[in-house]
């Protein structure tokens, strides 16, 4: 395997991009636009950092107005990835808010629709997962409510009243994790919300395929995004990565297009009911 090892980190929930060691690429510097979501109107939940910025970066420059929903506290990479798809010509609009509250999850998608002019692309990218450190059966109610209401019940709240403004053309994409398929017993919890979400993402493809909206799901395996150093224990960053194929971890910028094929009504307009792996050669199966 090549060796590909971070500098041992921390940082606390859900982390900043900035305090990285490396900084993670968005694609910033390399992504090239070809038109492919033109006049589309995306909203992307965590959007601020990691994936979201990535996804944000890479649909603006494909000509879609972003809209990206964040927690308050990660204002700073908020307006960093506004920054970048106001570069491209493209609008930014910023919707701080916390998804595990079901009224601000479910005021988003009308938020952002009424920001961007309409609706054609939702993007289910807000996560959170905390490595476990104790037994199985020390687990508290508070830390399994966290992940389950920000993986999982924000996704609904938040895709039940997107398809209000969603229709024929329209698609989902929904990010889900190798985590899914290869489960790691430090992340049982949330393990278990990623296979949820590809569950969802076939049954949820099925209902709306009439409609004339597609559903499809990404599954990232290890990618550099804040989440790792604010949610690993150093030892595990140390050697992040290492244990895929490729024998690294993947960037931000690398899952990005994948997010892109998904959205184009053109490139993907018969795609449905599918999963996606980015990851780094895991089998996604």
């Amino acid at each position: 395997m090549t060796d590909q090892a971070f500098p041992a980190q921390q940082q606390q929930p859900p982390g900043l991009t900035g305090a990285m060691d490396p900084v993670p690429d968005h694609g910033e510097t390399s992504y090239r636009g070809s038109g492919r979501l033109d006049g589309l109107g995306a909203l992307i939940t965590g959007g601020d950092s990691g994936i979201g910025r990535a996804v944000a970066i890479a649909f603006a420059r494909e000509g879609a107005d972003v809209a990206i929903g964040y927690l308050p506290e990660e204002q700073e990479d908020a307006e960093e990835t506004a920054r970048w798809v106001t570069k491209t010509g493209r609008t930014a609009v910023l919707l701080p808010g916390d998804l595990t509250e079901e009224r601000t999850a479910r005021a988003l998608p009308e938020r952002a629709a009424e920001a961007l002019g309409g609706l054609d692309v939702l993007v289910n990218n807000a996560g959170f997962q905390m490595a476990r450190r104790d037994a199985f059966e020390d687990v508290t109610t508070d830390e399994i409510d966290r992940v389950m209401r920000t993986n999982l019940y924000a996704l609904f709240w938040v895709t039940q009243s997107a398809l209000r403004h969603l229709g024929e053309g329209s698609s989902i994409v929904n990010n889900s994790s190798i985590q899914a398929y290869q489960p790691s017993t430090a992340l049982l919890d949330y393990a278990s919300t990623k296979a949820a979400i590809n569950n969802l993402t076939v049954n949820l493809a099925a209902e709306l395929g009439p409609r004339g909206i597609r559903v499809n799901a990404v599954a990232p395996g290890p990618i550099w995004t804040p989440l790792q150093p604010a949610t690993q224990p150093e030892e595990k960053i140390e050697k992040f990565g290492q244990d895929t194929p490729l024998g690294r971890a993947g960037q931000p910028a690398e899952v990005a297009p994948a997010f892109v094929f998904l959205a184009s009504p053109s490139d993907a307009g018969y795609v449905s009911g599918t999963v996606l792996g980015v990851t780094g050669g895991k089998p996604v199966f």
